[in-house]
C-alpha cells in the first residue's frame, strides 16, 4: 500500500459496554465478535483523559481544524451523566485552541431525560437515536430482554428531543432495515416525527451469513428501498434521506454521504471502554477479532492504527475494491458496499457486497427514477448553455467583487456602484448582459481571481479595468452616465467597441465616458473631449472591433484588440489590415457556407452561441479559459479545410462549456481505454469523451471519421465515471451519429479532407 494514511477525523468512544434492550439484529452482542464479555462495563476517567490527550495530538499533527467524538455503546446512557460530563469535559479542554470539537451521541433513547439533554446543550452534544419505524417495525428486533416492547419510550425520548429547547440537538433517527416491515409505514412513522434526517440501514451480514431473503430475491433490499424511495418522492422528500442523498449526489458527480457507500476513505477510529483501539463497529460482525488493531491508547497513537494494514485497507478508495466492482458502471455509487458486507471465508474482503445486487438495482432504479429531472437544461435545450454560461460569468464577477474585500478602493466602488445604476433600467441591463456575455470577460475574471488568491501583486490592478467594461456597457446602452475610467499606455480598451488613442505610449490616467447620440464621447482630465463613432475604419485615435456577417455565417465580432484575446493553444494575431480583415470574413463565409451544407444542424446551432472569432497564428500560445462564444482559428486558403478547424473549434468550444456548468463524469483516470481509432493509444474517459465528440461532429465533413465511434459509445456508455447529465450527452452523440448514417455519406464534403491532415 503505498501514499500517506488518511488522519481520523472522527473517533468513536465507548462509554459503557452493555445495553438495556437485547436486540436480536445487534452486531455487538448477537454477531461473530464477543470480546464485550470481558471489557469493563464504564470507559475509566485514565481512558477518557489518555483518549482526549492523544486526539489532541492528532489534530495537532495533522492541523485538522475540526474533529468529531461520538460516544457510542452498548448503550452509552448507561455511563449516567456524571461520566458523560467527564467525558465533555476531558475532551473540550485537550481540544481548545487546537481544533473545533463536535460531540455526538448515539442512543436507543431509553434513558433520555431533561437531565441529559440540559447536560448535552450545555457541551452541544448533538443525538441520534434509533428507532426502526412503527411499532410493529421497530418490535420485530428492538425489544427488552423479557419480551416488552421498547417504542413507546423510544417515543418519548423523540418528542423530547423536538421540544424548542433541545429542537437544536437533533441529529435524525436512523433506521434498520428489515424487508418484513412495510416500507411505506416505516417511512411514514419516521416522517411524522420530523427528523432532520432519517438514515437507512443495511442489517449487517457478509457472505458466510447472508441477509434473510424470505421470497429467494436477490433484490429484496432494493426493492424494499425504492418502495421507501418512491413514497419519500410522492411525499415531496422535504426531510433528508442520507442513503438517498448519497446515491443522487455520485449520480450527479457528487461524494458519497455515507460510510456504507462511496470510495472514500475511512477517517474513523473506535476507542473500547478499556482503551483498546478497534476499526470499525461493524466488522464484528465478520469473525472474531476483524476489528481488533492490538493497540491502545496508552501505548500507541493514532497515527499508529492509521498505519495499520486493516486500516489501510479501508483507505485506498477504488483499488481496495474487489476487481468485479472495478469493473462495474455502478461502483462510484455503490463503492464496492460496506466493507463489512464483503467478508467471505478465504477471500476475506476482495469480494463484491453480500448486497451487491441490491445496491446495483438500488442504484439503477434512483437513476432511472430522477435522471431526467436531474439533467442539466444545458444539456436539453439549445439556448440554456448559453444562459448559463452568463450566469456563471456574473457569478464570478460578484466572486471578484468579494474577493477584494475593498481592496480596489474607490475606483472599484464607484464602477460597481455605476455598473448597478445600469442594470436598474431595460436597456442598460441588456447592454451590461453583452459586455458581461464577451468571451474574454470571463478571461479577465479568472485572471483576476487566480492573482488575488496566488497574491500577485498586480492583481488588484488588474482588476481595475472594471471601469472599462462599465463604460462600454453604458455606451451600448445609450445611458447619459458619465463613466470615469483608466487608461494604460495611453490607451483604452472598451469591450466589444474598440481601442481609444488617448496618449502616448507609457502614459495612463483617467477620462470620463458618456454615450452621445451617434456614438460616445471620451473627456480627457484636462477637459478636451473627443467624440468616437463606434465602427468605422481605423483611425488615429480610433481601432474600432469589427463586425461581420458574411453569407449565411451569424454575426460575429473579429475581436483581434482584446488585450484578454491571447488565451488559445496557438497565439494571437496582431492587428489585422481592414483588407486582412476583410479576406477573414470572406474566407469564413465561404467556410460557414460549406457547413450549412454538409452539417445544417451543427451550423444552426453554432449561429445561436457564436459571438466572437480571434486569428490566430501557427505557434504554442497560452491556453488559459475563456467564455462561451469564441473561437480562435488560425487561416488557410482551404476552405474547406476552414469549415473543417471551424467544426472542430466549434465542438471542442461547447464540451468545454458544458463541463463548466455540469458535471458530466466523475472520478476521471481511476480507469484508461484504448481508442478504437488508435489502438495502442489509451487514455482516461475524458480523452475519449472528447475525442469521441469531436469525431462525431467532423464525421459530417470527413469520410471514415464514424469508425470506431459506436465502439467508444458502447464503452463510455458500460463505464463508472459518467453521471446523469454524461449519460443524456452520449445519448445526443448516438443520435448524432444516427443523422450521419442516415446521410449515407451525401453530407460528406465534396473534396473531403483526408482523414491524417485533420489530426
Amino acid at each position: 500500500m503505498t501514499g500517506p494514511a488518511v488522519p481520523f477525523r472522527e473517533i468513536v468512544l465507548k462509554v459503557h459496554s452493555r445495553c438495556d434492550l437485547a436486540c436480536d439484529h445487534c452486531y455487538v452482542y448477537e454477531h461473530a465478535d464477543q470480546s464485550w464479555r470481558t471489557r469493563p462495563k464504564t470507559v475509566s476517567d485514565h481512558v477518557i483523559a489518555k483518549t482526549a490527550q492523544r486526539l489532541a495530538e492528532h489534530a495537532k499533527t495533522h492541523a485538522l481544524p475540526s474533529v468529531s467524538v461520538i460516544l457510542h455503546g452498548g448503550e452509552p446512557l448507561l455511563a449516567g451523566p456524571r461520566r458523560l460530563r467527564r467525558v465533555c469535559e476531558e475532551f473540550g479542554s485537550a481540544l481548545a485552541g487546537t481544533a473545533e470539537l463536535d460531540l455526538r451521541i448515539h442512543t436507543n433513547g431509553l434513558q433520555l431525560s431533561p437531565r441529559y439533554l440540559d447536560l448535552f446543550d450545555e457541551f452541544g452534544v448533538k443525538v441520534g437515536i434509533s428507532l426502526d419505524g412503527d411499532r410493529a417495525a421497530n418490535d420485530r428486533h428492538r425489544r427488552f430482554a423479557d419480551g416488552r416492547s421498547s417504542h413507546p419510550l423510544v417515543l418519548k425520548a423523540v418528542e423530547l428531543l423536538r421540544q424548542d429547547r433541545y429542537r437544536h440537538l437533533n441529529l435524525g433517527l436512523l433506521c434498520t432495515v428489515d424487508i418484513e416491515n412495510d416500507p411505506h409505514a416505516v417511512l411514514d412513522a419516521l416522517v411524522a416525527l420530523e427528523p432532520p434526517l432519517i438514515d437507512f440501514l443495511l442489517p449487517h451480514a457478509t457472505w458466510d451469513e447472508p441477509p434473510p431473503r424470505p421470497d429467494g430475491s436477490p433484490t429484496a433490499y432494493a426493492e424494499w428501498l425504492l418502495a421507501v424511495f418512491d413514497r419519500w418522492q410522492e411525499t415531496g422528500g422535504q426531510i433528508p434521506v442520507r442513503l438517498f442523498s448519497s446515491v443522487l449526489s455520485t449520480l450527479s458527480g457528487g461524494p458519497s454521504l455515507t460510510e456504507s457507500l462511496g470510495l472514500a476513505p475511512t477517517d474513523l477510529v473506535v476507542v473500547e471502554t478499556d482503551g483498546q483501539l478497534e476499526q470499525v463497529d461493524s466488522l464484528k460482525s465478520a469473525y472474531e477479532g476483524a476489528a481488533a488493531t492490538g493497540f491502545d491508547v496508552f501505548s500507541h497513537t493514532f497515527d499508529d492504527v492509521a498505519a495499520h494494514p486493516g486500516v489501510r485497507a479501508r483507505q485506498l478508495g477504488l483499488a481496495g475494491v474487489s476487481e468485479t466492482c472495478r469493473r462495474c458502471p455502478v461502483v462510484r455509487s455503490c463503492g464496492g458496499g460496506l466493507y463489512t458486507h464483503r467478508y467471505r471465508s478465504g477471500s476475506d474482503f476482495d469480494n463484491p457486497s453480500v448486497y451487491c445486487a441490491d445496491l446495483e438495482a438500488l442504484v439503477r432504479g434512483i437513476e432511472a427514477r430522477t435522471s431526467a429531472g436531474r439533467v442539466s437544461p444545458a444539456l436539453t435545450q439549445r439556448n440554456e448553455l448559453v444562459a448559463e454560461q452568463h450566469d456563471l460569468t456574473r457569478t464570478l464577477l460578484a466572486a471578484l467583487h468579494e474577493s477584494l474585500d475593498g481592496r480596489g478602493g474607490a475606483r472599484w466602488e464607484e464602477a460597481w456602484g455605476i455598473a448597478g445604476e445600469i442594470e436598474e433600467s431595460v436597456t442598460g441591463a441588456a447592454g451590461l448582459d453583452r459586455v458581461l456575455a464577451h468571451p474574454y470577460t470571463r478571461t479577465w475574471l479568472l485572471d483576476v481571481l487566480e492573482g488575488l488568491h496566488s497574491e500577485r501583486p498586480e492583481a488588484v490592478g488588474q482588476a481595475l479595468r472594471l471601469p472599462a467594461y462599465v463604460a462600454a456597457a453604458a455606451v451600448r446602452s445609450g445611458l447619459d452616465l458619465a463613466v470615469p475610467a483608466d487608461y494604460r499606455d495611453g490607451r483604452l480598451f472598451l469591450p466589444t467597441l474598440g481601442e481609444v488613442r488617448i496618449a502616448g505610449p507609457g502614459e495612463a490616467g483617467r477620462v470620463r465616458v458618456r454615450a452621445a447620440e451617434d456614438g460616445f464621447l471620451v473627456t480627457g482630465e484636462d477637459g478636451t473631449e473627443r467624440r468616437i463613432v463606434p465602427g468605422g475604419v481605423d483611425g488615429a485615435d480610433w481601432l474600432p472591433v469589427r463586425y461581420f456577417a458574411p453569407g449565411g455565417a451569424p454575426l460575429f465580432a473579429l475581436d483581434d484588440l482584446d488585450p484578454y484575446r491571447d488565451c488559445f493553444q496557438a497565439p494571437a494575431a496582431p492587428r489585422l489590415s481592414s483588407t486582412e480583415a476583410n479576406t477573414w470574413a470572406e474566407a469564413v463565409g465561404d467556410a460557414w457556407g460549406l457547413l450549412e451544407r454538409a452539417a445544417p444542424g451543427q451550423a444552426a446551432d453554432a449561429s445561436e452561441s457564436l459571438t466572437t472569432l480571434t486569428p490566430l497564428v501557427a505557434g504554442r500560445g497560452a491556453g488559459r479559459p475563456h467564455g462561451y462564444g469564441t473561437l480562435g482559428v488560425v487561416m488557410t486558403d482551404d476552405r474547406q479545410e476552414l469549415a473543417v478547424r471551424l467544426v472542430r473549434g466549434l465542438r471542442r468550444a461547447r464540451l468545454r462549456a458544458l463541463l463548466d456548468v455540469t458535471d458530466l463524469y466523475a472520478m476521471d483516470g481511476a480507469w484508461e481505454y484504448r481508442l478504437p481509432w488508435e489502438r495502442n493509444v489509451k487514455v482516461p474517459f475524458s480523452g475519449l469523451l472528447a475525442d469521441t465528440h469531436d469525431r462525431v461532429g467532423l464525421s459530417f465533413l470527413v469520410p471514415g471519421f464514424l469508425e470506431g465511434v459506436a465502439e467508444a459509445l458502447d464503452t463510455m456508455e458500460g463505464a463508472a465515471e459518467p453521471t446523469v447529465g454524461g449519460m443524456r450527452l452520449l445519448k445526443s452523440l448516438r443520435e448524432e451519429v444516427r443523422g450521419a448514417h442516415g446521410a449515407s455519406g451525401m453530407n460528406i464534403l465534396p473534396n473531403a479532407v483526408d482523414q491524417e491532415t485533420v489530426r
